[in-house]
């Protein structure tokens, strides 16, 4: 089997709604298996409980060491200022060693996103992020329009873009990825499956 590991940071939980649309997708391609880690939280919980973040998910925490082990990956992040929020951030971080060895490379990963606005930074927020992958040799898998029609649509407001899926949080965070923004989720998971199932023959 081919292993995609959809490797999460979610404060209030839009991200993590991703994660599962992206799994689905992941699915849809035979022989290949998805498992969902999320990344350690770095607030402390009075913070967080100042902040009315939702208790964290059932998830396991993923240890940063064992990345080698999966094919390929979807990593999704909040934008903070128009950049992967600092979470996600401390995670690759933690990736140094690998980096000397060149563990993650040739592995290829998609990413997805979520703002407050419209002009939040969803695509700010997946092209800097791809600092990361490059510098871990890793393959860059963008959406690009796969999603077909719905990426034209502008009748409703709508996150994502070729560079990957996004939703549209509300600055208070009451707003749902809607069908359309999971449903580049599910596309966004099946695009980088295949590529991962291919290069692992």
């Amino acid at each position: 089997m081919t292993k995609v590991w959809i490797v999460y940071y979610s404060l209030y939980g839009h991200i993590k709604t991703m994660a599962e649309a992206v799994k689905k997708g992941v699915e849809s391609v035979e022989g290949v298996e998805a498992t969902i880690y999320q990344v350690a939280e770095t607030l402390p919980e009075e913070v967080l409980g100042k902040m009315h973040a939702p208790p964290k998910s059932d998830y396991p925490i993923i240890d940063p060491t064992t990345l080698p082990e999966a094919d390929g990956f979807v990593f999704g992040f909040p934008t903070r200022f128009g950049m992967m929020a600092a979470q996600m951030k401390s995670f690759f971080d933690a990736t140094g060693g690998l980096w000397q060895k060149g563990s993650l490379h040739g592995k290829p990963a998609a990413m997805f996103t979520s703002t407050a606005t419209q002009g939040g930074g969803q695509e700010t927020t997946l092209m800097t992020a791809v600092t990361q992958l490059a510098h871990h040799g890793m393959i860059y898998v963008p959406s690009g329009y796969a999603a077909g029609g719905i990426m034209f649509d502008v009748k409703d407001a709508r996150g994502g873009s070729p560079w990957g899926p996004g939703t549209l949080a509300a600055p208070d965070g009451s707003r749902q990825p809607s069908e359309v923004e999971l449903t580049q989720c599910e596309v966004a998971g099946k695009q980088l499956a295949t590529v991962a199932k291919k290069l692992k023959a």
